[in-house]
C-alpha cells in the first residue's frame, strides 16, 4: 500500500515542477533566448574576423557584448537541463510509489531540486527588470549626511559600511575615491565606485533619502534621535569620449586624504577636488596613490555625472536618470531604519518590510531592491 504522506509530498513536488517550467517558459520570451541566440551567433562570426582588433573600440564592445551572451545563455541552457533532470526524479518517484514504495531519498532530492530552481527561476526573473540603457554599468554612489548632526554623520557612516556589505554579498567590487570627516565622528560625505554587473541597475533602487531612528550614542541623557542621510548613483560610462571638458571650467584644488574610510583610504597629499564651474558639479578623489591617478579618476566621475545631466536634458528623463532631489531631512525619506522604541525597517514606496535591522545593515538589501524595481517596472 503507498504511503499517504509520500503520495502527497510528490504531487506537491511535480505541481512546484510544473509551476517552474511554466516560468521557465515565460523567461524565455520576456528575456528573448532566441533573440540572444541569434545576436550570439552573428557576434561570434565577427569575433573570429582576424580585422577585427584593427578598431579597438569595437573590438571591445563585441568581446564584452559575446561574453555576457554567452555567459546569460549558458545559465539559461543549465537551468533546462537542471529542470530535465529534475524530471527525471519525478518520474522514478512516481514508478516507486506505483510499485508500493516509498523512496524518501528520492523525494528529499526532489525537494530541495525544485527549491533550488525556484531561487535560479528567480533570479532570472530579477534580471529582467534591468532595461534600462545603463544598468548593466558600474555605478558612482554618493553618501551625504542630512539632518541629524553628528547622528546624522555617524549615520553616513553606517550606510556606506552597508552598501559595502552589500556589495560583497554580491561579488561586486568596492572603491572608496573619497571620504569627508565628520566633525566628531562619522562622515560628511563619501563617494564610492560599485563594480559589476547590473550595479546601476540594482543600486539605482536606492536612490533617495535614508532615516535613521535610535538612541543617539552622542546623547548624554540617552534620548531618541532622527537622523538623515541621502544617496545618490549615476551610471559609470565605459565610454566618456563624447564628454568635453574645458580646463577653463574647472577649479582644481589638492588637499591631503583625511582617515576615513579606514584601509580604503590611501593617506597622502595627493587628493583632488575638482569644481565645475558652470553646472557648480564637484568631484573629489583620494583612494589613488597619485595626484595624477586621483585627478584622472575624479575626472572619469565628473564626466559621467556631466553626461547624466546631458542625457536628462535632452531626453527630459530626470527622474529615470537621477531621480528627484527631495529635501534631506523629514518627510522625504524613502526608507525608515528604526532601532528605537522597536525593530523595523521599512520602505516607504512599497511598504516592504522586515523587523531584522542588523541584518538589513550588514547589507541585506536585495528584498527591499527588488520590490523597488518591480514597483518602478508596474508604473513604467
Amino acid at each position: 500500500m503507498a504511503d499517504p504522506k509520500a503520495e502527497n509530498a510528490l504531487r506537491e513536488a511535480l505541481a512546484s515542477l510544473g509551476a517552474l517550467e511554466e516560468r521557465w517558459a515565460a523567461a524565455r520570451a520576456y528575456l528573448k533566448i532566441d533573440e540572444r541566440r541569434a545576436r550570439h551567433d552573428e557576434l561570434s562570426v565577427a569575433a573570429a574576423d582576424p580585422d577585427l582588433w584593427s578598431d579597438q573600440d569595437n573590438a571591445r564592445e563585441v568581446t564584452i557584448e559575446l561574453g555576457r551572451l554567452a555567459s546569460d545563455l549558458e545559465s539559461f541552457d543549465a537551468l533546462r537541463a537542471s529542470l530535465d533532470d529534475a524530471a527525471v526524479l519525478g518520474e522514478f518517484s512516481r514508478e516507486a510509489l506505483a510499485g508500493g514504495e516509498a523512496d524518501w531519498s528520492l523525494l528529499n532530492e526532489l525537494a530541495d531540486t525544485v527549491s533550488d530552481l525556484s531561487a535560479q527561476i528567480g533570479a532570472l526573473e530579477t534580471q529582467s527588470l534591468f532595461s534600462g540603457p545603463y544598468d548593466e554599468n558600474d555605478a558612482i554612489v554618493e553618501l551625504h549626511a542630512g539632518a541629524g548632526g553628528t547622528d546624522a554623520q555617524d549615520w553616513t557612516e553606517m550606510l556606506l559600511r552597508m552598501y559595502m556589505r552589500w556589495a560583497e554579498r554580491r561579488g561586486f567590487g568596492v572603491e572608496v575615491d573619497e571620504a569627508t570627516e565628520g566633525q566628531e565622528a562619522g562622515l560628511l560625505s563619501a563617494t564610492f565606485i560599485v563594480k559589476g554587473r547590473f550595479a546601476y541597475g540594482w543600486l539605482g533602487a536606492e536612490r533617495g533619502v535614508h532615516r535613521l531612528v535610535r538612541i543617539s550614542p552622542f546623547d548624554s541623557q540617552a534620548r531618541r534621535q532622527t537622523s538623515f542621510a541621502s544617496l545618490e548613483v549615476t551610471p559609470l560610462l565605459d565610454d566618456d569620449s563624447d564628454v568635453e571638458i574645458d580646463e577653463k571650467d574647472l577649479r582644481v584644488d589638492t588637499y591631503r586624504s583625511s582617515g576615513a574610510g579606514g584601509q580604503h583610504i590611501n593617506k597622502t597629499d595627493s587628493a583632488v577636488r575638482l569644481t565645475h564651474l558652470p553646472t557648480n558639479i564637484v568631484v573629489s578623489c583620494q583612494n589613488e596613490r597619485s595626484q595624477h591617478q586621483n585627478r584622472a579618476r575624479a575626472m572619469q566621475i565628473l564626466a559621467a555625472k556631466l553626461a547624466e545631466r546631458a542625457r536628462a536634458e535632452r531626453q527630459a528623463e530626470l527622474d529615470a536618470l537621477s531621480g528627484n532631489r527631495g529635501d534631506n531631512a523629514w518627510g522625504s525619506q524613502i526608507r525608515s531604519y528604526v532601532q528605537a522604541p522597536y525593530q523595523l525597517v521599512k520602505d516607504h514606496r512599497t511598504d516592504f518590510e522586515t523587523g531584522n535591522v542588523d541584518a538589513v545593515l550588514d547589507g541585506d538589501l536585495d528584498g527591499f531592491m527588488e520590490a523597488e524595481l518591480r514597483r518602478q517596472r508596474s508604473r513604467a
